[in-house]
């Protein structure tokens, strides 16, 4: 493929508008130009895309990013052009989307996932793909890459590294919500938390990334796994996915209940809070949450050196994804992990502002994205 394509996309414009979103309108649908892969890049067809905290904290501003921004981050899709040098993937092959590539080379890479990519990490940052500049345009005008994804679009040229392939029997939706909330749900419990038999599992935060956990931490028959959430929704999906209780944090507390590992998926602080009251003695906290930077949380250092208790942060999970998704993928097929659950609503791009309010008001696990074909 060597002209450039004209494609439709959600598009930020402003970061930090007010809410409500739907009045406000950060994002407009607008069509843009998207250069032909480059070597080492693919071009893909973008078949659905979940809508995440990670995409509203851009919007609101907690995680500032340049704009004007094509936003969007996990997704799947279908190659459908190659650029020079890629050959382990082919045209019409499935594909997940992943946020953080990896050079394979850098000191993060070596960490085996505990570190993100160093020189992923500063191209996202940039709003460019790992290998370097932009392939949008508006008008003329350059439009910033979305964590090497901007998957709230038709198409995406990304980053060989910044796609895993799956086989065709994976549904999109499936494969959509690998690239993020089940690598940073699962992740969580199978990278950082690491539950040996019989221990129980708490997950604060009921979100895609939590509920991803609950599932995980369910297909592995460790112990009882409890979901804590503040709404009521939320609770009843998380029995559905494998808890075996679903409480409120007033619930968890008053109970007592500790666990030997507990995963914060929510991203505020009094969620973090929680979340190290429940740590059982010898127990560990994972946080994988994103609160807003310079948000300050209160816990009892005596309790962590008196029990024996350790805190540890988890980005994306501490994973490798092409390591990792082949082992949700298999966990799906055994019908361990019921990814189709996470999926709250399927809407259309141009219901992104409406969306972001949803999700905001915290009445959404994971909304899809399925464009239509521009």
């Amino acid at each position: 493929m060597k002209r450039t394509l004209t494609i439709r996309g959600a598009v930020l414009e402003e970061v930090g508008r007010a809410r409500p979103f739907a009045d406000s309108r950060p994002v407009t649908i607008s069509e843009l130009d998207l250069d032909p892969p480059g070597p080492g890049e693919v071009l893909v067809r973008i078949e659905a895309a979940g809508l995440c905290h990670s995409d509203l904290s851009v919007v609101d501003g907690n995680r500032v990013r340049p704009v004007p921004m094509l936003l969007g981050h996990e997704a799947a899709g279908i190659i459908e052009a190659l650029g020079a040098g890629v050959e382990d993937v082919e045209l019409g092959q499935r594909v997940v989307m992943t946020f953080l590539p990896r050079c394979g080379r850098c000191a993060g890479c070596r960490t085996e996932g505990k570190l993100p990519c160093l020189p992923g990490s500063a191209a996202n940052g940039a709003g460019e793909l790992l290998g370097g500049g932009l392939r949008l345009r508006r008008d003329g005008q350059p439009v910033k890459h979305h964590l090497g994804i901007s998957a709230f679009a038709t198409h995406a040229v990304v980053d060989r590294r910044s796609i895993v392939p799956v086989e065709a029997d994976v549904p999109p939706a499936v494969a959509a919500l690998l690239g993020c909330a089940v690598l940073t749900g699962g992740g969580a419990v199978l990278n950082a938390g690491r539950p040996q038999e019989g221990d129980d599992v708490i997950v604060v935060g009921l979100g895609g990334v939590g509920m991803a956990a609950v599932m995980t931490a369910a297909s592995l028959g460790t112990g009882r796994v409890i979901g804590v959430d503040t709404v009521a929704a939320k609770l009843t999906a998380a029995r559905a996915a494998g808890a075996s209780q679903a409480l409120t944090p007033q619930e968890a507390l008053a109970e007592g209940l500790r666990a030997p590992v507990v995963v914060e998926a929510a991203g505020n602080v009094r969620a973090f809070e929680t979340a190290v009251q429940l740590t059982a003695p010898g127990g560990t906290t994972v946080t994988v949450g994103l609160p807003a930077p310079g948000a300050r949380a209160q816990i009892e250092p005596l309790g962590l050196t008196a029990e024996a208790r350790t805190i540890v942060g988890s980005y994306l999970g501490s994973a490798v994804p092409a390591r990792d998704i082949p082992t949700y993928v298999q966990l799906w097929r055994q019908g361990r992990l019921p990814v189709e659950q996470l999926v709250s609503a399927t809407i259309r791009l141009e219901d992104v502002n409406e969306a972001m309010d949803t999700l905001a008001d915290g009445l959404a696990v994971r909304q899809l994205i399925v464009p239509e074909p521009g």
